[in-house]
């Protein structure tokens, strides 16, 4: 989820003993196991033979060998991404244990050894002019990779020789690896006092949206002392790994900070460009319109930022037990679709899920791919709140994806950011629609429309000033180093703007910026999801209007994994992204839900 779901720790009532865990067993029955050490060695001669095999010689080979050589260089690829993934998981699951941390760096530092010898390969492929690719295309064996060799050969312009591209990778685990290495166990490890309890950082960001005032103060203020104790060292990272990426975005001849994550995103600069422009338009028809309205609701002259994600006074937000949860998505999957819910069930029939609240574990939630040989896993921290089932709904949808798109193999079942969000936010707005078509009473319905307005608010308001966020630190950081007062002043005026004047930023929120871990592990990888809020709204008003196969043609959508770009994947739905007013369309959907609440009953 976009703005970090709280974790670690059970709410009082909760019943931990009901929520599922994840086994990693599918992947590899441990770290020390024999199937884990014999795919490595496995990988090694592989990827050696196939450097022996095809250096040098991808100019001359025809269209049917180049397919061979992707083939078998995918399977190597695939190995070693189930490696990492395990790796990942198991850190993921507990990163502040040092065994845990100490294997997932061994087998970052293996896998980085054994994908060196790999490297020339697609340089060699982009090196080749594009008559001599389409003459190859010719051939229908490559025609197959035709969507792979498209998206590699957009950083065609930005390949670097050999030589630098090889010691670029190897140093990858020395440097914004370690970065951000150093980044989760500094964060895994820190613990917030609140009233006398020594909590995870993302227990007491959880108390943030706690019923009671007092509490989400001193929460508030709790996290904002942590942080600022730390501040050094994430200013010291930040700018780091800011000089970092400009050193070589500047040897790749990027144009601007943003532009890597475009090309990786599949998606033009000014359609980026379009997309914030839309937002920052809006902000107030979005989220000032709505912040005043709270403040009222909650009785306040002003709010603070711990009032962000406030209840409502009459909000009970009673416990949702697990078993519930996973009934209503379920639910409002299969009214859509039974095939959608079918392959949903499969992730609460088998231990694919992991949502129980302990120490260590990673904050937020995510769906993590692995590989199209095994399965994705979910990571959850369910505190059986509504707005935990929403994440449910959402993470599942991720899930549900990868296992469909995983028809089209490793190295094409990936969707770029902007459309890996398709499915979730899409599920979590099933989930939503179908709880609130059943609710008759309006309070309830208010109560309902608050919870998806300050979620549709997180991931494109708020995701959209993270971003102005990452643009003016990257752009002044290119001027020198910024001190961390600096950055909070850039924080602070980039959150002004987007919530607008319902708000007073106490002094401790400067240094807020400093918990979001997308700008240290994903540089602008936040616009993505305001992309795709407004792509699935859009999405989900032209399924409102009844167009016609609309459940097959979306299945299909999520079936194409990466083989499409987002162009090709609305043509059937007589969206384009290109277009303005297709944003428009996107935030006219918030906007409406904020109309029925300023109506009011």
């Amino acid at each position: 989820m976009p703005d970090g779901q709280a974790a670690a720790t059970p709410r009082e009532g909760q019943h931990t003993a009901d929520l599922p865990t994840w086994n990693l067993a599918d992947l590899y029955p441990g770290p020390d196991s024999a199937e884990l050490k014999a795919d490595l060695d496995r990988a090694e001669t592989a990827a050696k033979a196939f450097s022996a095999a095809y250096a040098g010689r991808i100019a001359g080979m025809s269209g049917r060998a180049l397919a061979e050589a992707i083939a078998e260089y995918e399977r190597i690829e695939e190995t070693l991404g189930r490696v990492m993934s395990y790796a990942q998981l198991l850190f993921s699951g507990d990163s502040t244990d040092p065994a845990i941390g100490k294997f997932s760096q061994s087998m970052n530092e293996r896998v980085t050894a054994i994908s060196s010898d790999l490297i020339f390969f697609t340089l060699d492929i982009n090196r080749l002019e594009e008559a001599a690719v389409e003459q190859k295309l010719a051939d229908p064996a490559l025609s197959r990779w035709a969507p792979w060799l498209r998206d590699l050969r957009v950083f065609r312009p930005h390949q670097l020789s050999d030589e630098l591209e090889k010691l670029l990778h190897e140093k990858e685990v020395t440097g914004r690896s370690a970065w951000s290495r150093l980044f989760d166990e500094t964060v895994a490890g820190m613990r917030v006092p609140i009233a006398g309890e020594d909590l995870t950082v993302s227990a007491a960001l959880n108390k943030l949206s706690d019923r009671d005032r007092a509490t989400r103060e001193a929460a508030g203020k709790a996290v904002g002392a942590a942080f600022g104790d730390n501040i050094k060292l994430f200013a010291l990272v930040t700018n780091t790994l800011a000089k970092d990426k400009e050193i070589i975005d500047t040897w790749r001849h990027y144009p601007r900070p943003g532009s890597l994550r475009n090309r990786a995103n599949m998606v033009e600069d000014a359609v980026v460009d379009a997309l914030v422009a839309a937002v920052t338009s809006d902000y107030a028809r979005l989220a000032h319109r709505y912040y005043l309205m709270k403040a009222k609701w909650l009785g306040l002259p002003k709010l603070q930022h711990w009032d962000r994600n406030a209840p409502l006074p009459e909000d009970e937000d009673r416990q949702i037990p697990w078993g519930e949860a996973r009934s209503r998505v379920l639910d409002a999957y299969g009214a859509f679709s039974p095939d959608l819910a079918s392959v949903g069930a499969t992730f609460f029939d088998k231990p694919w899920i992991d949502a129980e609240l302990r120490p260590g574990k990673a904050g937020g939630a995510f769906a993590h791919p692995t590989v199209p040989s095994a399965h994705p896993y979910l990571l959850l921290n369910y505190h059986g709140r509504t707005r935990d089932v929403m994440t449910l709904a959402h993470e599942l949808g991720h899930g549900v994806h990868q296992v469909l798109a995983g028809g089209q193999g490793y190295l094409m079942s990936g969707t770029p950011l902007t459309l890996a969000e398709t499915a979730s936010v899409f599920g979590e707005m099933l989930t939503f629609r179908a709880l609130l078509d059943a609710e008759t009473d309006p309070k309830r319905r208010r109560i309902m429309l608050t919870g998806k307005v300050e979620d549709m608010l997180n991931t494109v308001v708020r995701q959209i000033a993270f971003y102005q966020f990452e643009t003016r630190l990257h752009d002044e950081r290119r001027s020198g180093e910024l001190v961390p007062d600096r950055i909070g002043e850039i924080w602070m005026g980039v959150q002004t703007e987007s919530l607008g004047p319902a708000f007073e930023f106490t002094p401790e929120y400067k240094v807020f910026w400093s918990y979001v871990p997308h700008f240290i592990h994903s540089p602008f990888y936040v616009y993505a999801y305001a992309f795709g809020d407004c792509l699935v709204n859009a999405l989900y008003s032209v399924f409102q209007d009844g167009h016609p196969g609309f459940q097959a043609k979306y299945l299909d959508m999520l079936r194409a994994g990466g083989t499409k770009r987002h162009k090709e994947l609305l043509a059937p739905f007589g969206l384009d992204a290109t277009d303005p007013a297709f944003w428009k369309r996107g935030l006219d959907v918030i906007s409406g839900f904020i109309d029925e609440l300023q109506a009011g009953p």
